[in-house]
């Protein structure tokens, strides 16, 4: 088969022929018609200071897919050849704290496909059973394939109540995108998304963003401020990373409201916690993928008629055109890419 390969350290990756995965008694192999690129992808590809602390090359990258199944362990029960699956790309040890608890989705010894082993950037895919998800036939295979990135949107969103609530959400990369789907899908009375990157802002607007903001042209605080009486934001949702926006972010935030940190950082950050956080009465919620399989539920339940994310998708391309699309993203002249195998 032919499959998208990080072999060695340093930018770039390679489309080679490979054999097609052996399956162990408890996997099943898929064959995949839609995968996408996501953010973690685009760092390995780059091959940033993460990709080379985290990384035992060579790995088949990519974790985002839909496909078919086309052979089944020994051991596998309840499924069957033909099944229409995607795949949660969080493999949880089932053993600590977190497991046995209901909270595989931040369980310690968790591995992730696509990083730890080989991906879905192939023709097939090996998949543990237990991480399959059976998707309806209805459910387009280029959305199908974004419901693990999607799944931390709404895991984001989740965390506290929307209904009537002003939320603000700071960048539109493309789970910061879905998240303002979610959000007025789930009631809330405005949604205000800031970027630099004026492209993606077109889409936040197109999901439902009654204001967009460019921290470069205008004031962010200023803005939040002035459209509600000086009393800020009920909620905060900070998806790009960035230290200024996590900053503007709790200044633009009403007292007693409640932050969803989902962005990473590229170093540590500063925050004056007395004035941004304890007198206001912050809450902080850290975001880290989805609840297993709880958030994939919702998720479900929203494509099936209350949420349309086809905006967020901006281009649809071959395995083979990898390179350019790589190129797409990191010019941020894309919300999704879907690869087909």
């Amino acid at each position: 088969m032919k499959a998208l390969i990080k072999e060695k350290p340093g930018p770039g990756a390679a489309l080679r022929q490979v054999e097609i995965p052996r399956i162990g008694p408890h996997d099943v192999l898929v064959k995949v018609i839609a995968t996408s690129i996501c953010g973690t992808d685009l760092h390995i590809y780059n091959w940033d200071s993460w990709a080379a602390s985290r990384m035992n090359l060579p790995v088949i990258m990519g974790h985002e897919m839909a496909g078919e199944i086309v052979e089944l362990g020994p051991a596998v029960e309840g499924y069957f050849k033909g099944d229409y699956v995607s795949l949660e790309c969080h493999q949880a040890c089932g053993r600590c704290y977190q497991c046995r608890t209901g909270q595989a989705h931040i369980c310690r010894d968790y591995t992730i496909t696509g990083v730890d082993f080989d991906g879905c950037f192939a023709e097939y895919v090996r998949v543990p059973a237990a991480n399959l998800w059976l998707n309806s036939r209805e459910l387009p295979p280029e959305i199908a394939c974004l419901q693990d990135p999607l799944g931390n949107a709404v895991l984001a969103l989740s965390s506290a109540p929307l209904t009537g609530k002003n939320v603000l959400i700071t960048g539109c990369g493309a789970i910061g995108l879905f998240a303002v789907g979610v959000a007025r899908a789930a009631g809330a009375a405005r949604v205000y998304a800031a970027d630099i990157n004026d492209y993606r802002l077109e889409i936040a607007a197109q999901m439902g963003a009654g204001t967009v903001i460019n921290p470069r042209r205008e004031s962010l605080v200023k803005k939040v401020h002035a459209d509600t009486a000086g009393c800020g934001v009920d909620i905060f949702v900070e998806m790009s990373g960035n230290e200024s926006c996590l900053h503007d972010g709790l200044q633009a935030m009403k007292n007693g409201g409640h932050a969803a940190l989902l962005g990473i950082p590229a170093d540590k950050v500063t925050l004056d916690l007395a004035n941004e956080v304890v007198f206001k009465g912050i809450t902080l919620a850290g975001i880290t993928g989805r609840k297993i399989f709880d958030t994939w539920y919702t998720t479900a339940a929203l494509l099936s008629g209350v949420l349309d994310i086809r905006p967020v998708i901006t281009h649809r391309m071959k395995l083979e055109d990898y390179e350019e699309a790589f190129e797409i993203m990191k010019a941020g002249q894309c919300g999704k890419i879907i690869l087909y195998p």
